[in-house]
């Protein structure tokens, strides 16, 4: 009788509803490297609904703006990129050309075009640029090259000049290993988003590779001011220093959200005293 019930949808459903966060506010400044701790799930949670690709199915409240504007005033997706632990490449390009296809792949390809378009809305304006960034928005124009000097740029600053001409490599080829991640993250950087979102990037990666794609991380936010906010899990200590700001998420809602060198200040005022043998992203953890 069950099944047959089951059958016709006179059952009732058995789907719950479960609570993923609740009351979640916060701030995320450029030219800064943010740590996101807590359970698994909630991280992604958050980075989904920042980079605007929230499964439409999760019912959700709220407004993420980017600089005062709403998520309906322009393409978050643009914007921002979210990359998740799972690298997808295609194995037998070299790391150069993969990043040169992801430029053309992101429709970053007619910068000539824009350039053009920029120059004249400066003319009309009367805006004096910047010399600095008017020199390196003209050279990235530059056409005619396989790879423009935005991909040269982000393959030194993640460390893959030396392997610029190595296949990438996947489970059946042997390529660049331990790069793919920084791959991953090239394909992100070489496109028009400034606001990265990252997943649990330090999956599969030993410790020394994890501190190495971090820091390289924070050198281009730094310097191109973006805004990252990272998710990891368990992250060595010497990692975890590279981070401005972190946000520690607890029961679907966040514990603390701020500077780095006063969170263990701030759990100390509480209460909650970090022993001297315990690694300071454990102790936020548990």
């Amino acid at each position: 009788v069950k099944s047959f019930l089951g059958y016709v949808h006179i059952l009732p459903s058995r789907k719950r509803c479960s609570t993923i966060l609740k009351d979640v506010s916060g701030i995320i400044r450029p030219s800064r490297t943010t740590l996101l701790l807590g359970p698994h799930g909630s991280g992604t949670t958050i980075l989904l609904a920042l980079a605007g690709k929230l499964d439409q199915t999760m019912r959700f409240s709220g407004t993420v703006t980017y600089n005062g504007h709403g998520m309906q005033q322009f393409v978050p997706q643009r914007t921002s990129a979210y990359i998740n632990q799972h690298d997808l490449h295609i194995g037998e390009m070299p790391v150069k050309e993969t990043l040169a296809f992801a430029t053309r792949c992101q429709g970053v390809g007619s910068r000539y075009d824009i350039l053009a378009e920029l120059s004249r809305r400066e003319r009309v304006t009367n805006i004096k640029p910047d010399l600095d960034l008017d020199v390196f928005m003209k050279v990235a124009a530059i056409e005619g090259q396989k790879a423009s000097v935005v991909t040269y740029y982000i393959l030194k600053v993640l460390g893959l000049k030396v392997r610029a001409y190595t296949m990438v490599g996947d489970a059946m080829i042997r390529g660049v290993s331990g790069g793919r991640k920084r791959v991953t993250m090239g394909e992100m950087l070489v496109g028009p988003a400034k606001a990265l979102f990252m997943d649990e990037i330090s999956t599969g990666l030993d410790s020394s590779m994890a501190y190495h794609i971090v820091n390289s991380l924070k050198q281009y936010v730094h310097i191109l001011n973006g805004t990252s906010l990272i998710s990891l899990l368990q992250p060595a200590l010497e990692t975890y220093e590279l981070f401005n700001d972190i946000i520690l998420v607890s029961e679907g809602q966040i514990v603390y959200q701020g500077p780095r060198e006063h969170v263990l200040e701030f759990f100390d005022s509480m209460g909650f005293k970090c022993p001297k043998r315990k690694g300071v992203a454990d102790f936020l953890q548990e």
